[in-house]
């Protein structure tokens, strides 16, 4: 009888003391889970961009573009689980005027584009206001190429031939005509061909045109196939006349194709122009800041892809912005200087 007493009393002062703890660590516990909830918020919100697509335009399949701006929207979709992808375009020309038109999200353009762009001149009937740059990137090297067998060495002695100056409209085509007309002569002076970097190389193989240019970042894929089938001659640009040509086009700069480049025993005096990395101004400062800061801690990755992304870098993102930065991305560079 004792004990099927004690057994009900032992039972309910166990279940009271249970309840008393129970009660006790509540408070705790929901502090903890709230915290923990709050935490995951901030860490979903960072690793989320605002937008939900971000279609980036490019160039060319073959192009430094395309490789480049693949490797880039790759790098957003592993970062973001943004549905990122690129479109392959007839590049600078044709980027700048999607990217007005709110068909893309991103794009990479020659410097002398935008800078008409911003300006409206050229190829643009009035300035455009709606594109905010995110970086310089690296720069576009023009490649005047032909055979040895030509007998071309200068860009004078275009004068007369029948060249690929790239696609209508594109950067490639815009630096040749400018640099072209710097050296005087016109397109009344040659016989035209609009042909991107892989139709131009087959043409030179064809021996349709007996020159070609081509602007991107060194090597060319294009460039280095057609090594491999011709007695490929690099065209040299007179440094002291392009130093003229500066003075009224400071977005060119003198360069030199290195040495075994494309098998040539020596580096060849060029021009290069600095890529642009645009987007649109309806951009949130938010997400500017976060494509950036994306863009340079992936730089590994982007080398990889294509060796012309070793000239980006942190340091000289900002040097020679040619379009208004994006205030996401000047947050982002203000933040590392003060580091």
């Amino acid at each position: 009888m004792l004990n099927s007493l004690k057994s009900p009393l032992l039972l309910s002062a166990m279940l009271s003391a249970a309840l008393g703890l129970t009660a006790c660590s509540s408070p705790s516990s929901e502090g903890g889970d709230t915290a923990s909830a709050d935490s995951a918020a901030t860490d979903t919100a960072a690793d989320k961009l605002d937008t939900k697509f971000l279609t980036i335009a490019t160039g060319g399949a073959s192009g430094p573009y395309n490789i480049i701006g693949t490797s880039l929207s790759e790098v957003y979709v592993k970062t973001f689980g943004v549905n990122s992808k690129t479109q392959t375009t007839g590049a600078s020309v044709e980027n700048v005027n999607l990217l007005t038109q709110g068909k893309v999200d991103m794009v990479l353009a020659l410097s002398d584009v935008v800078t008409d762009a911003v300006e409206g001149k050229n190829n643009f009937e009035q300035p455009i206001t709606n594109i905010q740059q995110i970086a310089v990137l690296y720069p576009n090297v023009v490649q005047i190429v032909t055979s040895k067998k030509s007998g071309i060495k200068n860009i004078e002695d275009l004068r007369g031939k029948r060249i690929a100056v790239g696609d209508q409209g594109s950067g490639t085509e815009v630096n040749a005509r400018t640099l072209l007309e710097g050296f005087g002569i016109t397109y009344d002076d040659v016989t035209v061909d609009y042909l991107g970097f892989a139709e131009a190389a087959d043409g030179m193989k064809a021996g349709k045109i007996e020159a070609a240019f081509f602007s991107s970042g060194l090597p060319n894929s294009s460039l280095m196939e057609l090594e491999q089938g011709l007695d490929l001659q690099i065209v040299t640009i007179n440094q002291d006349k392009l130093k003229e040509i500066i003075a009224t086009k400071p977005y060119f700069k003198t360069f030199e194709i290195p040495a075994g480049t494309y098998g040539n025993e020596t580096a060849v005096p060029t021009a290069a122009i600095m890529n642009a990395l645009l987007v649109s101004s309806d951009l949130s400062e938010a997400d500017g800041y976060k494509l950036t800061k994306a863009l340079f801690e992936n730089l590994d990755g982007l080398k990889t892809a294509h060796q012309a992304a070793n000239d980006i870098s942190l340091e000289t993102a900002r040097d020679g912005m040619v379009a208004p930065i994006h205030p996401g991305a000047k947050k982002y560079y203000d933040e590392q200087a003060a580091k």
